[in-house]
């Protein structure tokens, strides 16, 4: 698609990823529709982006007709939306509270689905794009993070079929699994990031990633690239990749 004078919707936009998302499309000429929960963060990126704020809670069914409304309000279009907005959680699954894992399913898979149902038929009006935020959890089981794997393996799944689905239409559905990230969200999943390896990357480069796909309508994208190899060894050769992941 082509990004100049587009009008794109950023879900989680008001930090990480999400903001260098928004910076980067407005370096792009993109007209931003940017949500999030957080009211003085989105008016910093009001202000610093010239971005369109939609202040909702993701996990209310009612945030996807609002984020649509609000872009149609102001632009009488939506060229594409950035599925963005996630949560994670670290430690036994045995241990986590059933009210987590509602959490989790709420905000890193039905609400994805829920934005990218009401959006569409603008996204087909347009023939734009679909970015899904996914995780390299997405692609290779990661202990301790069961839910969380689950559900970026659920997001990734709905991804692809959708990407068959509206090949006819001509909108693009693309997936970008960013590795670890140097934002906030391993302080919010309940456990501090702690390897040596691989190092965080910054949000920046992600962002890049996602500005990419939505102007070449690339299929999937692993930040960094070097990330994709496990996901590649663990379809190929399994019994080697358990091995080497217990390392």
């Amino acid at each position: 698609m082509r990004l100049a004078g587009s009008v794109i919707a950023v879900t989680g936009a008001t930090g990480g990823i999400g903001e260098a998302t928004c910076a980067a499309l407005h370096a792009a000429d993109v007209r931003v529709v940017a949500t999030g929960r957080d009211p003085a963060a989105l008016q910093r990126l009001v202000e610093r982006y010239g971005a369109d704020a939609v202040a909702v809670d993701v996990r209310d069914a009612s945030h996807a007709s609002a984020i649509v409304d609000a872009a149609l309000s102001r632009y009488a279009r939506l060229d594409a939306v950035v599925l963005n907005a996630g949560i994670g959680y670290a430690g036994r699954f045995a241990d986590m509270p059933q009210e987590r894992i509602d959490d989790l399913v709420d905000v890193d898979v039905r609400a994805p689905l829920l934005l990218a149902r009401a959006a569409l038929p603008h996204l087909v009006a347009s023939r734009g794009a679909l970015v899904v935020v996914s995780s390299v959890a997405g692609a290779v089981p990661v202990p301790n993070e069961a839910a969380y794997s689950t559900a970026k393996h659920a997001l990734e799944a709905f991804a692809d079929a959708l990407r068959t689905e509206l090949r006819p239409d001509g909108v693009a559905v693309s997936v970008v699994r960013p590795g670890v990230v140097a934002t906030g969200f391993f302080a919010r999943r309940g456990a501090a990031y702690d390897r040596r390896f691989p190092r965080p990357i910054s949000p920046d480069r992600v962002a890049a990633a996602i500005v990419d796909s939505l102007a070449s309508g690339r299929a999937r994208t692993t930040v960094p690239g070097w990330l994709a190899m496990p996901a590649a060894l663990r379809r190929r050769a399994p019994r080697l990749y358990n091995r080497l992941a217990r390392h």
